[in-house]
């Protein structure tokens, strides 16, 4: 070849890379379909593809350049497709009338806190629903499914045994390498948003549903395991296993894959998984992942649990581990329940004991130090290599311990930054006997249970202080972990976990979210055997049952208990069984005080919403606020969508936006007002769900507001009756600045309809 040729080739080949590194890959969503469901053929389905190829390449100019861009068209019940085009097309794009919405294929995470819990059926566990397990016969007409890291299918907790025939209307299945029983009834995989985005070659690794990380097995059977006697994790915690709704049917949507660039999940993926699995006919969607909270069309989560909601399906997800800090609560939309975490009554005690006679709890389900003595103690700063800071020995970071300083001791570490695990392994590979980890400040009195490739045990803030201080006070210190061991009745339970994000909703602040709270810390649950416990590379243990932590965890539980909920009131909407979780909730713990959080302050409706979950209560709640699609289309209007794309969403071109709609009348069972400076008067509809019976208001107001109820009193005669009541807030003289909270319940002495009330003060 020739010079100029050549050095044409290199010009053509390095414009043509830069080009496709312009490309991003897009979501073009052009809202729902019209066609039922029990209509759809492949042909039916193949021109639906051929119109959204047709709709491009009226912009990139051939049916080919549309078919190559093009990787997933949304067929059944989501109008859309994701596509790799450059932004200036996509600009284009989003000026076209029939375009709800364009937006760029985002990047989630999954909510666990690395090292990353399942309930155990115990008689004395705050989470105990056995009464309303035998009233929904332990949700044996429920399918759950699933959107998270895939399944590991020979775990005992998608045991069939015992079941029946699998339900004649699910249309779904299970992928080669991943077998189908009566009680795991679905396995697909979606990867091409990941691919897209990555830019990554399809491989093996990426073409199985399998779980090859945990993650998607522990909450898959959190929410729909089966018993499982004898379940335990290297002999802690010894019980029978067993998720929400143990006899309900389960299938899995991997749509999480190694992560890439901080991402693991993406919204075009998460889109056709949504896709298919209101088509093969789920009841429950659980999707214990999440990113920054934004608009709800550029969202594919919130597009994706709309269309799902307006079918029927119930959408639970977990609020997000960005927490204390306010602002961070994460899958905001209101037709989601959004789950946030806190502890539970049972905790994996490990003391550390110091040779000056102190001991202090902490908790760890690692093994036990090969000998009773005490052992030489070193904080990990003292135990710095050369070439690393203080800071980053202290944090146990990789290469920052220096051997010859660490070995045979037990290292004292501080939490933060990298995984609580791998401060462990740090200590491991530096030739330390054991771990001591210390919380931050902001971890609080939050201690989680972790398999700890060594002898280890992570204490509180409090006590980690005492620790260093310690270690400071004597040139010799000495100290022993206790071989871990399980402890039942722990007080205070429930707390609200330091990670669980927190309120207020910075997109919709009229909106109290998170919903509900639920179990997430230190939860047993199924697991996979590809990988071990802290999913290092090292870690060459297996276990068929694990503990993790984080709102992933506590998701799953709230979609168990819907699952019961389906099972026992089929004719209840998705809204109906979300106010009855709400409603039901309590908001004092096993020592009958107000929550509080991992540093035992006052906890708020920012941290658990409406309170933390009561599964029996909620299945008899007297009375709901239901809301409908309409309602929804309303509240979009409300805050300000244009009507030409709530026309879109709502899969009706002669839809016009309600005059008059207001989010302030939007009938959520919690009630919220930002920036009050004024009186306002809030609407809301209750139906009744239980016997005829007069119900009386209470209220609480918060703290410099004047609250008033008008009628005080209303009276059902039947159920589905409605009734209305009206609520007029108002500040008064002496009021504060910023939000203060209380609550309002609806009683007839039996049932008690509890809802938050939540008024930011302005001046």
């Amino acid at each position: 070849m020739c010079l100029q040729s050549l050095t044409l080739l290199i010009i053509f080949t390095l414009f043509y890379s830069h080009a496709f590194a312009l490309k991003k890959s897009y979501i073009v969503y052009l809202g729902s379909h019209a066609h039922p469901f029990t209509l759809l053929s492949q042909a039916h389905l193949d021109r639906v593809a051929h119109s959204h190829r047709t709709f491009l390449a009226s912009f990139l100019g051939s049916h080919q350049s549309a078919e190559d861009a093009i990787f997933y068209s949304y067929k059944r019940h989501i109008n859309g497709f994701a596509a790799v085009l450059d932004d200036k097309k996509a600009s284009e794009i989003a000026k076209h009338p029939n375009v709800a919405s364009i937006f760029l294929n985002k990047g989630r995470k999954l909510h666990t806190t690395h090292s990353w819990d399942f309930m155990l059926l115990e008689k004395h566990g705050v989470v105990h629903k056995s009464s309303l397990w035998k009233k929904a016969r332990f949700g044996e007409d429920t399918i759950i499914a699933n959107l998270d890291t895939g399944v590991w299918p020979e775990s005992k907790s998608f045991s069939d045994e015992g079941y029946g025939d699998v339900p004649a209307r699910w249309k779904g299945s299970c992928h080669g390498d991943v077998p189908c029983n009566r009680k795991l009834i679905g396995a697909k995989y979606f990867n091409k948003g990941y691919l897209a985005y990555a830019k990554f070659p399809s491989n093996s690794t990426f073409e199985t549903p399998r779980d090859l990380d945990g993650h998607g097995t522990h909450t898959l059977s959190t929410a729909g395991g089966n018993f499982v006697p004898g379940a335990n994790v290297f002999g802690l915690g010894n019980g029978t296993a067993s998720g929400g709704s143990p006899k309900a049917r389960v299938a899995s949507y991997k749509v999480c894959w190694p992560p890439f660039k901080g991402a693991e999940c993406f919204d075009a993926d998460i889109l056709a998984a949504i896709d298919a699995a209101i088509g093969d006919g789920v009841d429950v969607i659980s999707a214990s992942v999440g990113g920054d909270a934004g608009d709800y069309m550029n969202d594919g989560l919130s597009i994706g649990s709309f269309v799902a909601v307006k079918n029927g399906v119930t959408v639970v997800c977990s609020a997000g581990n960005s927490g204390p800090k306010p602002g961070t609560v994460s899958n905001v939309a209101p037709w989601i329940i959004t789950v946030g975490a806190s502890s539970m009554d049972r905790e994996f005690q490990a003391f550390v004991e110091l040779s000056n006679g102190s001991r202090f709890e902490g908790t760890s389900l690692s093994t036990p130090l090969p000998e009773n003595k005490m052992y030489d103690l070193i904080s990990a700063a003292d135990g710095k290599a050369a070439n690393a800071s203080a800071l980053q020995a202290l944090l146990c970071k990789k290469d920052s311990l220096d051997p010859e300083k660490v070995k045979g001791k037990i290292v004292v570490c501080l939490r933060g930054d990298n995984a609580r695990v791998d401060k462990g392994q740090q200590a491991a590979t530096a030739g330390a006997v054991g771990m001591i980890l210390c919380n931050d400040k902001a971890s609080g009195n939050e201690i989680i249970s972790d398999a700890h490739v060594l002898p280890a045990s992570q204490i509180n803030y409090k006590d980690g202080e005492a620790v260093f201080s310690y270690l400071n006070s004597t040139k010799d210190p000495k100290g022993y972990i206790t071989a871990p061991n399980t402890q039942l009745h722990t007080k205070p339970a429930p707390f609200m976990a330091s990670f669980s994000s927190r309120g207020p909703n910075t997109i919709t602040p009229g909106i109290l979210k998170p919903d509900i709270t639920a179990p997430g810390v230190n939860v047993v649950a199924a697991y996979t055997e590809a990988t071990g416990p802290t999913d290092i590379e090292s870690d060459n243990r297996r276990t068929p049952f694990n503990v993790e932590s984080g709102t992933s965890m506590s998701c799953p539980h709230i979609s168990g208990i819907v699952g019961l909920l389906k099972t026992l009131r089929p004719q209840w909407s998705p809204a109906a069984i979300r106010s009855a979780i709400m409603t039901t909730s309590r908001t004092r713990d096993n020592t009958r005080k107000p929550m509080v959080d991992a540093t035992f302050h006052k906890a708020t409706p920012f941290g658990y919403g409406s309170g933390h979950v009561q599964p029996n209560k909620a299945s008899h709640p007297g009375l709901v606020y239901d809301l409908n699609t309409g309602d929804y289309l309303d509240f979009l209007c409300a805050i300000g969508y244009e009507n030409k794309v709530v026309q879109l969403f709502a899969d009706d071109p002669l839809y016009t936006c309600r005059q008059g709609a207001n989010l302030l009348d939007f009938n959520y069972p919690s009630i919220t007002v930002p920036k009050l400076t004024d009186s306002v008067t809030i609407t809301r509809k209750l139906t009744n769900v239980g016997p005829p019976s007069t119900y009386r208001s209470y209220f609480h107001a918060p703290l410099g507001v004047e609250v008033s109820v008008e009628p005080k009193q209303l009276t059902f005669s039947k159920v589905g009756e409605e009734k209305m009541f009206q609520m007029t807030i108002g500040a008064t003289s002496e009021k504060a600045l910023g939000y203060v909270f209380g609550e309002l319940t609806w009683t007839d002495s039996k049932y008690y309809v509890r809802t938050p009330i939540v008024v930011q003060l302005s001046s």
